[in-house]
């Protein structure tokens, strides 16, 4: 037995692994599923979802076959996994830095700006969730929900804290994240050199300001 097959074996003789629950939990088995998500979204952002094979995201995560299955059943499974795992991983590069600012419509240009930032680095998000709505619509719903809830409760607690208008709500939240979704695809995917910081201060300005002429 090779050594990834021998990890995988420890795996499922620890309890991990089972029609229930695939769960690793050994930082052995989470370190082997974080290998084959981040190959999963190397060779779905290059090959789409319906040329990527699960053989292909082994080799790329330089585990054995049965690993694979040790967490997934499908391709279809992972692809899912890696929508959330995307998700959480913006999440995660986010919200710090969002929590860190002064007040409400700071931590929206610094929101903006580090999604960029997120998206120059990882460029195959595009890709992964517009693929999504064809291959697992419920998650590609999901990705969408949970970030526009994220930005509603930002909203809110700026309210509450008398930094932006007392009525902001649901519509605002989604007004944001579009803007962001296609600032992310002009000037995170389209134009790597474009200024993010710039970018970031033009959309906070309209967010505070509005369109009306600034001599008013």
């Amino acid at each position: 037995m090779d050594q990834p097959d021998r990890a995988a074996a420890e795996e499922r003789s620890a309890g991990d692994v089972g029609s229930r629950d695939k769960t690793p939990r050994t930082e052995r088995g989470r370190r082997t599923l974080r290998k084959l998500l981040d190959a999963a979204a190397v060779e779905f952002g290059e090959c789409g979802f319906h040329d990527a094979s699960i053989s292909a995201i082994t080799r790329r995560a330089g585990t054995a076959l049965g690993s694979f299955y040790t967490y997934f059943d499908s391709k279809e499974e992972i692809f899912q996994a890696l929508v959330r795992y995307m998700s959480e991983q913006l999440r995660d590069h986010v919200t710090p830095i969002v929590q860190a600012a002064p007040n409400e419509i700071a931590a929206e240009r610094i929101g903006l700006e580090s999604f960029l930032g997120f998206v120059r680095e990882h460029r195959e998000i595009y890709r992964i969730i517009d693929e999504a709505e064809f291959v697992d619509y419920a998650s590609y719903r999901r990705h969408y929900e949970t970030t526009v809830e994220r930005i509603r409760q930002r909203l809110e607690a700026g309210a509450a804290r008398g930094e932006i208008r007392s009525d902001v709500g649901e519509i605002h939240a989604w007004a944001i994240a579009g803007m962001n979704v296609f600032l992310g695809m002009r000037y995170g995917l389209w134009d790597a050199d474009a200024d993010i910081g710039k970018v970031a201060q033009i959309a906070n300005d309209l967010l505070a300001n509005g369109l009306s002429p600034s001599d008013r």
